[in-house]
């Protein structure tokens, strides 16, 4: 049978981190490709005390069906600490759980996007929100994206000639270049979001894991503190800071959106994983949770390191890279005219090392990009050493000392 899929998933591809992935089932290949959380950083002990409670007092309540908006004694400790934080106004916002920020992502692209409205994007971005995007049929635009966040002037022409409903931001160690947007682009990000009529959806899966610098306000907060609300949505996730595999996330927003987004929800996968929601919200009554995050840090903090001086130790001189403040990323560029699609075929086929070409990241993957994504945060010390001895060594072949 010849299947015609519809105009939403006709266009949409495995995205050459996949394609990359599968070569990582060889036992042999070492993996910088992957984005995944130390497996170190699982409290494992905490979270099979909590199950194991769970379990033995209320298992109807972890194995019923649940409310759609979520498990309300997580959602109100969620919105106390964004309170806190100066991100949730109780007077114009609310809160949803989610299947992880990806749902969250994509749901606000869904209450909000119309076929042929714009979402403007940076270019670079995470490749799981500009394929949730796309799902939608929307005018995907990248802009630029320099080290402290969006060229601004490239974002007004942008939302000047475009009907633009969604500004996607991850203004904390950027997915995929680990760059974070500096506090006076964030204002300008909002100015023009309020200008051009627009809502910006500040994702910040990695806000937590900062190693080291100050921390900079969210847009959220900035638009808090002046005392308006509706043109920013916030998601947040627990996956780096307990366990992707829970799929435990959330949004923050003004209440009409979130309503809606309420109702999509109900339609798509009923609700989060309840389980998982009291998991959650438990670990945050029982653990000191701040002394967590200082662990965490900790964890990051070395891998971090221990990469960059096996980088500066191994890898060519032509090779430049970031050395972010916080996050799971290291955004590597190599010399002009050269492309990293071939040199990340190459580590994989002669050095058996995995890493991620800059074109993943883009709105058209097709584009060539001399840039390339290390991940630290979960290969082993000993794996980090060697694989970037092996990278050092094509990078040599190819650019010299």
């Amino acid at each position: 049978m010849e299947y015609i899929f519809s105009d939403k998933v006709s266009e949409l591809k495995a995205s050459a981190i996949r394609e990359i992935l599968k070569y990582t089932s060889d036992p042999q290949v070492i993996s910088f490709a992957a984005g995944n959380p130390a497996p170190e950083s699982f409290p494992v002990g905490t979270i099979t005390e909590i199950s194991k409670e769970i379990f033995e007092e209320n298992p109807i309540l972890a194995l019923q069906y649940s409310i759609t908006e979520g498990y309300t004694p997580l959602r109100d400790a969620i919105k106390a600490r964004l309170e806190k934080k100066g991100i949730f106004n109780p007077e114009t916002d609310e809160l949803i759980i989610t299947s992880g920020a990806q749902q969250a992502n994509e749901l606000t692209a869904k209450v909000l996007c119309n076929e042929g409205d714009t979402i403007v994007c940076e270019q670079p971005s995470f490749i799981g929100s500009l394929n949730a995007f796309k799902s939608y049929n929307v005018n995907l635009v990248g802009v630029t994206l320099e080290d402290d966040g969006f060229n601004i002037d490239e974002l007004e022409q942008t939302l000047k000639n475009n009907n633009t409903k969604i500004i996607y931001v991850i203004p904390n160690f950027q997915n995929p270049t680990g760059f974070t947007t500096s506090l006076e682009k964030r204002k300008q990000i909002l100015e023009l979001a309020q200008k051009y009529n627009a809502v910006v959806l500040e994702d910040n899966p990695y806000g937590y894991l900062r190693v080291e610098g100050e921390d900079v306000i969210s847009i959220k907060q900035i638009e808090k503190e002046q005392g308006k609300s509706g043109n920013v949505m916030y998601s947040g996730t627990f996956s780096k800071i307990l366990a992707p595999g829970i799929r435990v996330g959330y949004a923050c927003g003004n209440k009409e959106i979130i309503n809606k987004m309420v109702v999509c929800k109900q339609v798509s996968d009923v609700h989060t994983n309840i389980w998982a929601q009291v998991l959650t919200c438990k670990f945050l009554e029982k653990v000191n949770f701040d002394q967590h995050i200082q662990d965490l840090k900790a964890i990051y903090r070395k891998k971090r390191d221990f990469m960059i001086e096996n980088m500066q130790k191994y890898f060519s001189s032509a090779i430049s890279y970031n050395i972010p403040e916080g996050g799971l990323f290291i955004w590597c560029s190599l010399p002009d005219g050269y492309d990293s699609m071939e040199f990340c075929n190459r580590a994989i086929k002669e050095k058996k090392v995995a890493l991620v070409p800059g074109c993943s990241f883009l709105v058209d993957d097709s584009v060539k990009t001399g840039s390339f994504r290390l991940n630290f945060s979960t290969p082993t010390d000993e794996q980090i050493e060697k694989g970037c001895k092996l990278i050092g060594e094509l990078s040599k072949e190819m650019f010299g000392e």
